[in-house]
């Protein structure tokens, strides 16, 4: 295939608004008309019903309304009360004169536009020679058709708005040149008519019914001119936006010296004139010639116009065939130049861009040299298309395979604008690997779904953050769907019974996969799979999830399947894990979060979002180069960072493992040098990441569990080295010289640092992490979290590319409490605990219990899961009873490794108002962050505090408590209850808490 010449390559195509499209509007009409024709056109034309579903059609609200009068005084009186847009003068009552009536109401309303209607006949025809007829805006002939009053309003709706939508969007004009009052009456309904269906057919190219409703806008415009110079007017100020010109033959035409040709009916070539005259200057546009005098077809065909005869009995019919084929309405036919029989049909842009580089060299070469394929689009309202490839033309690039290749860049550079920050209704014809972000079925999109299209839109209106030529931003594509699904599923299977049961969570499981989905949805599914052509991640999308008070982040299940050439296996498994989702609806930790949250279990409703899983496949194994979790708030800010500026962690593989509490790298993207981590070789050796997850994809089949993780490996980091998967994100350690070096070498473990893209620039993942938070909190007016995973790859000159995907974006709800005390001021024996690095900002006084882990000298690690059993029967006590309390021990709360710490899941602690990491002698803490857990905890205004007692840092009187006794004790756990309450206060700017003793007096 050519190479494409440079020039061409570089585009840039600029979306087009259709909603600022057609703004001015004729709203109200007043006919004067006798009693006998105003009859006509209410009972037997229904005008207004006729304009109304016109208009419903066109999405638009308000059609015309009609007031109808019988004389003068009666119009007179309406144009005085009410606001009239046009007035439509039909014939009087006695002498048939509609004449008079309109120099009337042009006497009392010159600036409304005027029509008038008239029947014709030799008397009507005589008094028009000698009328003055420049005062009336248009004469028609009226013959009782109502459809002529829709293409009057159309016609002067056109004149209206075609300035600015020409110049707002390049929207097309069709020029019609007739002074013949009667044939300009009869070929004007059928003109439109014809435009007004074949922009319900280009609507179809819009991706949801709202789109559809505004594409119609950018149908084309009629003009009508009268004369020569005013066609040629008309011509000159809009030639770039010209679709066709359809001319008469015979029509008024000034001489040179600037009298009226002297001929009968004027001149008899002014139409072959008027038309010469635009083919110089423009050799692609249509041309059409009509005639009642057939010599006129030669002459015509000689130049290379098109003819129509006006005598013909099928008149409409040739000039619609004309308009078919030379305009670009109706589907794109590729002919043989040879035989003219057709080649190839297409009747979307999506099929012309499949069958591009299918259509044999000669036809192409007789469509591209013609310009067809930009008229095409152009009819198609495909206009920042349709205008590249317009300048593209045979003279300055003549090599066909050549311009197959820029039809096909253009046409995918618009699908991929028009895809951006649109929720597009799925349809099987359209979803392809251009597509982006869909749903199925009418119901909401859920939490997560509306954050997706939320931040498909920050995208979409901020090109910035595509600034960067080896990084693209973008979503993952997206298929939600809608609740309406979900219901429909529980009510046909019978599953309301056994999900609000007490079954076991396994019990539920079991009879939801059992269950079964709609037949109808397996298409869909199967062009989906084509479409990702990857492994797809089943993630839950409640309306109570990521909503902006109450956030359920982690509560439900994602499952991931793998992408299998065997499409009904994976068909199998994808239902699994929608039903999976479901299900996790009803299991007993999402019940006891609903109870915590005071939400009732049965308003929930689950959409589910199905989404490509961004990574590379290695081997058996798929996962991303890294995943993180960006807050706009930093709660641990270490150096000169501040609050504001926010945080990130990252991590290697899947994100799953931040969000189970795993070891990231924690970074500020303003302080991208400042990793506290990798600042001291013992730190980096120590706690920097070590494990990560991945997608198992050998695991294949439909026994899936509650674990939403079982098929996600845990695997060593030297798994991802031999995969060569570390390229920019890991650094070397070398035993031999006790050093870390920057980069992958031979040997040496290897420091999960991300030292390539955060300090030496191989990607710009800071500027993208900046920019993604700044219009990320912006446009959600407060603090967010937002979820990323991105693949690197090697690109030139030492830079790597990458897709960087944004997955998801919630606020973070921070308690309003107003906090005026200097915590620093309140003395140590006041306290029964202090951190000088806690999360959380506000004032609590209703607290008397603390819950605390028996931390001895022989406390050790692998007791942790027996401690987290016994505080959840703790937790639940507390639910029950609808009380708080304040929770205390070793290592990292939440953590799916229970070496770090307490492995619980927030339903486990809900209860909790403030929860303590306690640093042991033997035991160091590092401050958890970015999970879901940590969501929830800000959601909720619940109270984090680090301290490390060994090293100096904060304060915990430990021994306060254990004089006390005990309301609970279990084998590693201690409850006791004071007399009054505590008072909790947090600094959330400042991150230090206290937790004053009661009675203690400031």
């Amino acid at each position: 295939m050519s190479t494409v010449p440079q020039q061409w390559n570089q585009f840039y195509l600029k979306d087009v608004s259709f909603v600022n499209l057609m703004t001015r509007r004729i709203f109200n009409v007043l006919i004067v008309a006798n009693p006998y024709d105003a009859f006509m056109l209410e009972d037997d034309g229904r005008v207004d019903e006729k304009l109304f579903d016109e208009y419903m059609e066109l999405g638009m609200r308000y059609p015309p309304s009609f007031s109808q009068v019988s004389t003068t005084e009666e119009a007179e009186q309406v144009l005085k009360t009410t606001d009239v847009d046009l007035v439509i003068c039909m014939p009087g009552n006695a002498d048939n004169d509609a004449f008079a009536v309109a120099r009337d109401v042009k006497r009392m309303a010159p600036q409304i536009p005027c029509v008038v209607l008239t029947p014709f006949s030799h008397g009507i025809t005589k008094r028009i020679e000698n009328e003055d007829m420049s005062i009336f805006d248009y004469v028609f002939c009226w013959l009782g058709n109502t459809n002529l009053i829709l293409s009057i309003i159309k016609l002067i709706e056109d004149r209206m708005n075609i300035e600015h939508d020409i110049n707002e969007a390049g929207v097309q004009m069709i020029l019609l040149v007739e002074d013949n009052i009667r044939f300009y009456s009869s070929v004007l309904p059928n003109l439109y008519n014809y435009i007004l269906a074949q922009s319900k057919r280009f609507s179809t190219e819009a991706l949801n019914p709202h789109a559809a409703a505004q594409r119609k806008r950018g149908r084309p415009k009629v003009v009508l001119a009268t004369n020569y110079e005013d066609a040629m007017r008309i011509y000159e100020k809009y030639h770039e936006n010209t679709l066709g010109v359809i001319s008469d033959t015979r029509f008024p035409m000034h001489t040179p010296h600037g009298q009226l040709a002297q001929v009968q009916d004027g001149d008899a070539e002014a139409g072959l004139k008027l038309l010469r005259e635009i083919r110089k200057r423009d050799e692609y546009v249509p041309l059409i010639l009509q005639s009642s005098e057939s010599e006129n077809r030669a002459k015509a065909e000689a130049e290379g116009f098109d003819f129509i005869d006006k005598n013909s009995k099928k008149m409409n019919v040739d000039l619609r065939q004309v308009i078919e084929e030379h305009m670009g309405f109706g589907d794109f036919i590729f002919r043989d130049p040879q035989t003219h029989e057709e080649v190839c049909r297409v009747r979307s842009l999506k099929e012309l861009q499949d069958n591009i580089f299918k259509i044999p060299n000669d036809s192409m070469l007789y469509h591209i040299s013609r310009n067809h394929m930009s008229r095409w689009l152009c009819a198609r309202a495909i206009f920042p298309v349709s205008a590249f490839l317009k300048h593209v033309t045979w003279h300055k690039l003549q090599d066909v395979d050549a311009h197959r290749q820029i039809i096909f860049d253009a046409i995918v550079q618009y699908r991929h604008m028009k895809n951006i920050g649109v929720v597009a209704v799925f349809d099987r014809l359209k979803f392809d690997t251009y597509s982006h972000f869909a749903r199925i079925g009418e119901g909401s999109l859920g939490g997560k779904g509306r954050g997706l299209a939320f931040l498909d839109n920050i995208i979409k209106r901020h090109p910035e953050l595509n600034q960067y030529p080896n990084a693209r931003v973008m979503i993952p594509k997206t298929v939600v769907l809608c609740t309406d699904y979900f219901d429909q599923f529980m009510d046909k299977n019978n599953l309301w019974g056994i999900a609000l049961s007490d079954a076991s969570d396994e019990e539920i499981l079991h009879h939801f996969l059992k269950a079964q989905l709609p037949d109808a949805l397996i298409a869909d599914f199967f062009t989906f799979f084509d479409a990702v052509k990857s492994p797809i991640a089943v993630r839950s999308s409640s309306l109570l999830e990521d909503s902006h008070y109450q956030p359920f982040a982690g509560i439900y299940s994602t499952y991931m399947i793998p992408y299998l050439d065997d499409k009904y296996e994976m068909l199998r498994m994808l239902a699994c894990a929608i039903k999976g989702v479901y299900a996790s609806v009803y299991y007993k930790d999402s019940k006891a979060y609903m109870t915590a949250t005071s939400n009732v279990i049965d308003q929930e409703k689950m959409a589910v979002i199905l989404q490509e899983v961004v990574g590379k496949t290695y081997g058996d194994k798929y996962y991303p180069t890294f995943s993180g979790v960006l807050r706009s708030l930093n709660y641990y800010p270490i150096g000169d960072e501040t609050a504001e500026e926010g945080i990130a962690s990252l991590a290697l593989g899947l994100g799953k493992y931040i969000v189970d509490g795993g070891q990231t790298l924690r970074v500020s993207p303003y302080h991208p040098n400042q990793v506290l981590q990798t600042s001291e070789m013992e730190t980096a050796l120590r706690e920097t990441q070590t494990r990560f997850y991945a997608l198992d994809m050998s695991r294949v089949g439909d026994d899936f569990q509650v674990d939403d993780g079982f098929n996600i490996k845990n695997l060593r980091v030297k798994e991802a080295d031999k995969d060569g998967a570390l390229t920019g994100i890991a650094s070397t350690f070398d035993p031999y010289d006790q050093v870390i070096r920057d980069g992958i070498y031979e040997g040496g473990r290897k420091i999960i640092s991300f030292c390539g893209v955060l300090q030496h620039g191989v990607f710009p993942l800071p500027e993208i992490l900046q920019m993604s938070e700044r219009f990320g909190a912006d446009e959600m007016r407060r603090p967010v979290e937002i979820e990323f995973a991105c693949n690197l790859e090697n690109g030139e000159q030492g830079k790597m590319n990458g897709n960087f995907y944004l997955l998801q974006i919630r606020p973070i709800v921070d308690s309003k409490q107003v906090l005026d005390a200097d915590l620093d001021a309140i003395s140590d024996e006041k306290c029964l605990l202090r951190s000088a690095n806690s999360l959380g900002h506000g004032i609590s006084e209703d607290v008397t219990d603390v819950v605390y882990v028996k931390t001895n000298d022989d406390f050790t690690a692998s007791e942790n899961p027996y401690i987290a059993d016994e505080i959840e029967q703790i937790n639940r006590r507390f639910l029950n009873e609808g009380r708080n309390y304040v929770l205390v021990g070793p290592g990292r709360w939440g953590s799916s490794d229970y070496w770090l710490g307490i492995p619980v899941k927030w339903p486990h602690i809900s209860a909790a108002r403030v929860i303590v990491e306690e640093g042991l002698k033997n035991y160091h803490v590092d401050p958890s962050q970015g999970t879901h857990f940590f969501q929830n905890l800000t959601s909720f205004g619940v109270g984090y505090f680090t301290i490390n007692t060994y090293t100096g840092d904060g304060l915990f009187q430990k021994e306060v408590l254990d004089s006390m006794p005990a309301v609970e004790e279990t084998p590693h756990v201690r409850h006791v209850r004071f007399d009054k309450p505590l008072k909790i206060m947090m600094d959330g700017k400042k991150q230090k808490g206290v937790v004053l003793l009661p009675d203690a007096e400031q």
